[in-house]
């Protein structure tokens, strides 16, 4: 099985740890690829306006390499170009942390409450557990007042303020299972869950593990992605005119895994 990480920022900080991370967590078999944009390109997503302009490259990534993949992740808890990026993915499963961890949450537990880095983050992040069906089980939202490369510099105060969060959600909003809500929150989740008791979901861990699954029942049962309907891609005779996807190369960072 091969398996395609998209951090989809113009940095490459985070390629190798997430890697290490994925190589650690893999199934025997799993090759993990981790790749990242070219430095003219946001270095986070917190703006919705630079959610926009990495769009195109989240897309033209999947369509370019999707062919050689079983399974792809975006790694962007905001779930940037979910649904683009399944349009034209041809038989490669796409996941992305937010629906992952939902899913994994509701399977868990009643109710969840996701610990967000910053206010700023929870307004898309509610409407995505709306549009995932949800809401209803939503405790809450907790921010730690922490922007996205901050989490990974001060590991204490990070995992003083990530336990802080998830211990008044625990108490005082009665979640039941935990969601760090953004992927470079990683690394902390074992300590929460031996101290607060409660399972809590890694937003890189989420989103592999449930690609891992899709890609190896893809193969035993034939549950490819869907191209029926509201699922259709795009004419391969119209994207070829046009040249949609053949016109430049978005990656920049590639981080080979090991066979």
């Amino acid at each position: 099985m091969k398996l395609l990480w998209i951090d989809p920022v113009g940095t490459d900080a985070f390629d190798l740890p997430i890697a290490q991370i994925l190589e650690q967590y893999r199934r025997r078999g799993t090759v993990i690829d981790v790749v990242s944009f070219p430095p003219d390109r946001p270095k986070h997503l917190e703006y919705h306006s630079y959610e926009g302009l990495v769009v195109g490259d989240i897309v033209n990534t999947v369509r370019k390499m999707s062919a050689d993949y079983d399974a792809i992740v975006i790694g962007c808890f905001y779930d940037v170009g979910l649904r683009e990026a399944r349009e034209v993915s041809r038989k490669a499963v796409v996941t992305a942390p937010c629906q992952s961890a939902l899913m994994f949450a509701s399977q868990l537990g009643n109710t969840f409450s996701v610990i967000v880095g910053r206010e700023k983050w929870i307004p898309k992040m509610k409407e995505n557990v709306h549009l995932y069906g949800l809401d209803r089980h939503l405790a809450s939202m907790r921010s730690v007042k922490m922007g996205v490369h901050e989490f990974q510099v001060d590991h204490a105060l990070t995992a003083s303020r990530l336990m802080e969060a998830g211990r008044k959600a625990v108490e005082e909003d009665l979640a039941e299972v935990l969601i760090l809500g953004c992927t470079i929150e990683f690394g902390f989740y074992e300590k929460m869950e031996k101290e607060l008791g409660v399972p809590v979901i890694d937003a890189v861990l989420a989103p592999f593990k449930m690609a891992e699954m899709l890609a190896e029942t893809a193969g035993m049962f034939g549950w490819y992605p869907s191209r029926m309907w509201g699922s259709e891609a795009p004419p391969e005779e119209e994207a070829a005119e046009i040249g949609y996807f053949t016109s430049y190369d978005p990656v920049h960072s590639h981080t080979k895994g090991k066979e």
